[in-house]
């Protein structure tokens, strides 16, 4: 055999094996998502409790500390904190498993909250979270309540 067949042999070989890796990596990455997002949709129907970190209540910082537990991830405890960890995405880059921050005001009163993108296209984007008025719900993040209001999308998941 020639060289040249040998070195083209090595580059296709070598290829396929960073192509085989990144499917692998991609695979895990997408089994680490679903998980988060099955256990926030585990939550729905369970009545807000502001501090609360189980299915008797459970806040939204709570919320999202224990879905990403699931895959390992320790978040800090509240919604505010939570908002410095990860990688910081834009609307357009957004995915599911990432987290959505919001800001509200109201009488010179302020607080923050947190939601996990369970669904994103082109028109729908959907969050998992929990609801002061109905506790872990599932919305569209479309609606001008929570649009108007988006602080930040921070990915954890790499």
């Amino acid at each position: 055999m020639n060289s040249t067949f040998l070195k083209i042999l090595f580059i296709a070989s070598f290829s396929l094996l960073m192509v085989s890796n990144i499917s692998a990596q991609n695979r895990k990455k997408t089994k680490k998502i679903d998980r988060v997002i099955a256990e926030g949709r585990r939550y729905i129907g369970t009545p807000y409790r502001y501090g609360g970190m189980s299915k008797s209540g459970i806040d939204c910082s709570g919320l999202i500390y224990n879905c990403y537990k699931t895959i390992d991830v320790t978040l800090p405890r509240t919604a505010k904190d939570q908002s410095k960890i990860g990688s910081s995405k834009t609307w357009d880059s957004i995915r599911p498993g990432d987290i959505v921050y919001f800001k509200f005001k109201q009488k010179g009163e302020k607080w923050y909250h947190a939601g996990m993108i369970t669904y994103a296209e082109k028109d729908d984007i959907r969050f998992v979270h929990a609801s002061t008025r109905s506790g872990v719900i599932e919305s569209s993040l479309m609606d001008s309540y929570y649009m108007n209001n988006v602080k930040k999308f921070r990915r954890v998941i790499k």
